[in-house]
């Protein structure tokens, strides 16, 4: 891997500037010999919660011509199995080398957020805490807590008391404000942003039944690369120095150069990789190349 790809991010050393996304890379081990997991930059693992969660009806996932639409509904074995099996093996696996680990932590409650970090800071060798604050608040009729700055600022600074590690907010461009949202996270104690989380939609078959079991999903793939590019640069505009991971339609080298020159420090693929598990290593490939 070339040096000049390396990335020094929130105070942590990274190989280079590609991740896996949560939600398409399980928790790490499950792709490995699958995908060369030891030249990434690093892995946001799969969504983690309070409680198990068995996830929404299938089926859960749809192809459009633009990408993919997706309603897995946040399927996890809960935090207790996560912290005894699943983060221990993936440690282990990488042994302090190589990727970084970030795990992505949900909640239904305002207060299941800091919990989860509470609850994973046993587990040496984690790196930081991926925030998904596009998930619905239960107890305001499902607003998602990333659509609220109060709520994202509660959240964030509960989380900042719970860990030292580095906390970054993952949020929806489907937000009215999205560089004020970021902001809150940020004055909330948030070491950098996740943009962009899926852009909500719909899909049917041709003889109207919906395509997913739940009705509508998230829309991921190269529908939604736009969409990420002007996010990443309204937020960075508003905050220059705020560490910025860039998500959302990556497929190519180029792609992920549209994201830094947006403003992102580091990139996330996520439904090419689900496509293709070869995608990761042809991306870096290309950034190789012309950093070469």
């Amino acid at each position: 891997m070339s040096a000049s790809l390396t990335r020094e991010v929130f105070g942590l050393s990274f190989p280079n500037p590609l991740l896996l996304a949560s939600g398409t890379a399980g928790y790490g081990l499950e792709l490995d010999g699958v995908m060369e997991l030891d030249r990434l930059g690093g892995i946001v693992t799969k969504a983690v919660s309070l409680a198990p969660r068995a996830g929404n009806p299938a089926p859960r996932v749809a192809e459009f011509r633009g990408g993919m639409l997706n309603s897995v509904g946040l399927a996890n074995p809960g935090l207790a199995a996560v912290v005894t099996n699943e983060l221990p093996a993936l440690v282990r696996r990488f042994r302090g080398r190589g990727p970084r680990i970030l795990v992505n932590v949900v909640g239904f409650e305002e207060s299941e957020y800091a919990a989860v970090v509470a609850g994973l800071e046993p587990v040496d060798g984690v790196d930081a805490c991926e925030l998904n604050l596009s998930c619905p608040n239960t107890a305001a009729g499902g607003l998602e807590f990333g659509a609220d700055a109060g709520a994202v600022r509660r959240i964030v600074a509960a989380c900042r008391a719970a860990t030292r590690r580095p906390l970054i907010a993952k949020l929806s461009p489907a937000v009215p404000d999205l560089p004020t949202l970021a902001a809150a996270a940020v004055e909330a104690g948030a070491d950098g942003l996740t943009l962009v989380n899926t852009m909500p939609g719909l899909a049917y078959h041709e003889d109207g039944r919906t395509r997913l079991g739940q009705g509508n999903g998230g829309v991921s793939g190269p529908a939604l690369l736009p969409v990420g590019l002007l996010a990443v640069r309204r937020v960075r505009e508003r905050l220059p120095s705020t560490p910025i991971l860039g998500v959302g339609g990556i497929r190519t080298a180029a792609d992920a150069r549209d994201y830094f020159r947006a403003g992102a420090d580091l990139v996330q693929v996520g439904t090419a990789a689900l496509a293709d598990p070869r995608a990761p290593g042809r991306i870096l490939d290309g950034l190789e190349r012309a950093d070469g």
